[in-house]
């Protein structure tokens, strides 16, 4: 027996869900339907930003906004017109969902739970008629006479208009080859870094506003570093990474990086200072306290690591041995091997190519009533509720659309 809709939605997380509400409420007629492979819905958004979900970001400038985005940056300028970050605060407040804004510009539930976000959903699902099927995964996708067949292990179902909102699904995006789509292969984005390294193995929570830099590239970012256990993490690393999903992903994430720990202080500047410092402290311990904005024990690890002993005074500092601080705190040389997955909030740089899809609508230019939604295309963006804009802003105007 086949099953009718006029809609078939297949993936059950933010995206899916987002666009199928905006659908029925702007045409109570349709007949709606998601399909969600695992045994539970929306298990992404559950585990997000650590639990409370980061919905999206306070920028409200669309130009601005595209610039958190490394692949999507010119194609989302067109749908961020339409549907920005306050439209995403609006909508969710008159859907019961008040959201505040942290320091970092990152946009929470004021109940600080990423289930607020999950019962708005599912609230609004079953008030509008939406029927949510579980346990059901795609065996195949057909097209005959302008309606879509999809097969799952155990129902067959048909509808006119077929939305894939599946995320990096690579069985899903398999099917789309066989329909002529080409997908970008899909690289991890978002991943810390793996160092071992003597002058940060006992540093794990010290962090510091720093640049760094990937050798042999263009790569370069700043912002708060987080040494950890097993190497670097934090803002500056997550950009990068992000940023730098491909390239790095070639380098088979072995390469070597700069950190600059003063940030925007170069080596030439900072020898100065030292100096300066070497006068004015001239009887005091070198290692004991941090004359820069960073923790004390990170600079005790760098005085250490230039070949200053922990007793030695100021008075006493050599040329080389200020040359060589001045090197650490401008210019460390650290070692990558390996990249380790961001928390569970797993991203990947890579999908359908941008050039078959159109941004006005979300349909695909290859076929007609087929509509993409969220991270199925090769859009991706840095941590802070990026990612998330991109699944409202792609649900709302294929809602519009439909």
């Amino acid at each position: 027996m086949n099953q009718d809709f006029d809609i078939i939605i297949v993936g059950g997380g933010a995206a899916g869900f987002f666009t199928a509400i905006n659908i029925v409420e702007k045409n109570p007629k349709l007949k709606v339907t998601i399909l969600e492979r695992g045994a539970e819905v929306l298990q992404k958004v559950r585990i997000s930003g650590g639990g409370r979900c980061n919905v999206t970001h306070a920028c409200f400038e669309p130009n601005e906004l595209v610039k958190f985005y490394p692949r999507g940056e010119k194609e989302l300028r067109g749908p961020f017109h339409q549907f920005c970050s306050g439209d995403t605060i609006e909508w969710f407040e008159k859907h019961g969902v008040e959201l505040k804004m942290e320091d970092d510009g990152r946009m929470f539930p004021v109940s600080n739970s990423s289930q607020s976000i999950i019962d708005c959903f599912l609230t609004a699902t079953q008030k509008l008629g939406i029927k949510i099927l579980t346990g059901q995964s795609v065996q195949s996708i057909f097209k005959k006479d302008n309606i879509w067949k999809i097969e799952t292990q155990s129902e067959n179902y048909i509808a006119e208009k077929l939305i894939l909102a599946t995320g990096s699904n690579p069985k899903i995006w398999e099917m789309l080859q066989t329909y002529g789509h080409a997908i970008v292969s899909p690289v991890p984005s978002l991943f810390t870094f793996n160092i071992k390294d003597s002058r940060i193995k006992e540093l794990p929570g010290v962090a510091a506003l720093a640049t760094v830099k990937v050798k042999d590239t263009k790569l370069e970012s700043t912002g708060p570093l987080l040494i950890t256990h097993w190497g670097m993490s934090g803002p500056a690393v997550l950009k990068l990474s992000a940023w730098g999903a491909r390239i790095l992903h070639d380098k088979n994430y072995q390469f070597t990086i700069f950190v600059n720990w003063l940030n925007d202080i170069d080596t030439a500047d900072t020898e100065k200072k030292l100096k300066e410092l070497k006068q004015e402290h001239a009887k005091k311990a070198v290692s004991k306290k941090s004359p820069f904005d960073f923790p004390n024990r990170l600079w005790e690890s760098l005085v250490l690591a230039s070949g200053i002993e922990a007793e030695t005074k100021w008075a006493d500092l050599s040329k080389i041995q200020l040359q060589n601080l001045a090197n650490q705190l401008t210019n460390g040389t650290f070692q990558v091997n390996g990249k380790s997955t961001f928390k569970e909030e797993f991203v990947t740089a890579g999908g359908i190519d941008l050039k078959e899809i159109n941004f006005k609508t979300m349909e695909s230019k290859l076929h007609e009533n087929l509509y993409f939604a969220g991270e199925i295309v090769n859009i991706d963006a840095i941590t802070g509720g990026f990612n998330f804009q991109n699944a409202w802003t792609s649900g709302f105007i294929l809602a519009n659309a439909i």
